[in-house]
């Protein structure tokens, strides 16, 4: 099985011409099933990117920035990111470590003095390598409820006093974002500048993401912006589907950006637009070295711990057969593809990234609506992509 996947991979990389044309055929059928998918569900925005190599294969937008349809998504409409804002801070972390103004063996105590835990001493033990990770040991989303309520994220990280861990740093695999989130003072303390003002410096500004931002701000002072939407029910059409099944239609409500998870920034802060999305995954397939050298991408895309959750995840669970995380990116083992892969999800936003490093592709969506359509839409792109690629591997 190895040896066909390998031969696979071989015939890509010897024609990488004809692979670019094998995609664009395949984006014709993938744009038709998105744009039925998008409209069955009435999701008002939405785009998606394609990138091989160094180059943008396509981007295609659908729909609109809100329900009045005043204003049209384009390449440069800006969504939140969500949880894949967490990549870059990782990113960022590691290149400090590289340059040894940090190490992953620092406890986060030596940065967030002020956090502690119920257990005596057990804060002092989870480091920045178990942040990264999620491999700290604490309840998974612990205090999570606590960022929609009018409270600091200094009053909340004060809080986790009264929490006593799960298991010992490394044992358990448990997802947080107020913790990720105590890696804005260790970036900011190490170097003196502020994680907005960095990750402009050493990523957005670089790789040309004219669009990328960190902050609630690009919500008030932008037009281009992607307003936030939500279910508000589900109506009968009186159809019925090839099936016999009766179609219902959703009924989205837009709401307003609220500053909630923009409190933890290296969590869930970043904003960007479907091309800023393209030029992160070419940095990431690893044509940027001078700005994302390889040695990083090898450190955050390194299997920390497994994640045995995510093999039931929907949809995804027909194909994964392991996972596991990195730092800041999920590890999966999609039929015989490897992806780096994290999804977001915020109030009224959707966003999934991925990237092959075999088959050096990657592909990225967002929405402007919490439908699970996009876990459909992206399992059903790398689906597409190991049919179209793989017929030998399938067949045997």
């Amino acid at each position: 099985m190895w040896f066909k996947t390998f031969t696979v991979i071989l015939l890509i990389f010897s024609s990488p011409d004809l692979f670019a044309s094998g995609l664009q055929s395949l984006n014709q059928h993938f744009y038709s099933i998105v744009k039925k998918e998008l409209t069955q569900q009435s999701v008002p925005g939405a785009a998606y990117t394609v990138v091989k190599g160094n180059n943008v294969i396509v981007t295609e937008t659908f729909g609109f920035t809100d329900k009045k349809k005043s204003q049209k998504i384009t390449p440069n409409t800006v969504f939140r990111l969500a949880s894949v804002s967490k990549p870059f801070a990782a990113t960022l972390v590691n290149m400090l470590a590289d340059e040894q103004k940090l190490s992953l063996t620092d406890p986060v105590t030596k940065y967030v003095p002020h956090f502690s835990l119920a257990t005596p001493e057990a804060a002092d033990k989870i480091t920045l390598h178990h942040i990264l990770s999620h491999s700290t040991g604490l309840m998974p989303n612990a205090y999570d409820n606590l960022l929609h309520e009018n409270w600091s994220i200094e009053k909340i990280i004060g809080r986790f006093d009264r929490v006593t861990p799960i298991c010992e740093p490394e044992k358990c695999y448990g997802y947080q974002n107020i913790a990720y989130g105590m890696l804005q003072p260790v970036i900011e303390s190490t170097t003196n500048t502020s994680y907005k003002k960095l990750l402009n410096q050493r990523i957005f500004e670089p790789l040309a993401m004219k669009n990328a931002s960190v902050g609630i701000d690009v919500y008030h002072t932008k037009s281009n912006t992607a307003k936030p939407h939500v279910l508000r029910k589900r109506v009968n059409t009186k159809k019925y589907d090839s099936r016999g099944k009766v179609i219902k239609r959703n009924i989205w409500r837009t709401v307003k950006v609220t500053p909630d998870y923009y409190k933890v920034a290296t969590a869930a802060g970043v904003n960007a637009s479907i091309s800023d999305m393209s030029q992160w995954l070419i940095a990431n397939l690893g044509h940027a070295p001078e700005i994302l050298p390889d040695s990083i991408i090898t450190k955050v895309t390194t299997p920390r711990i497994k994640t045995k959750k995510d093999l039931r995840r929907l949809y995804w669970r027909e194909h994964l057969e392991d996972a596991h995380y990195g730092y800041g990116w999920r590890i999966y083992q999609f039929d015989q593809i490897k992806l780096i892969y994290h999804s977001g999800w915020v109030s009224g936003f959707r966003a999934d990234i991925a990237y092959s490093p075999e088959l050096d592709l990657g592909f990225a969506m967002l929405m402007n609506a919490e439908s699970n359509s996009i876990n459909k839409l992206s399992t059903t792109f790398w689906s597409l992509v190991y049919d179209h690629f793989f017929p030998d591997v399938i067949a045997n």
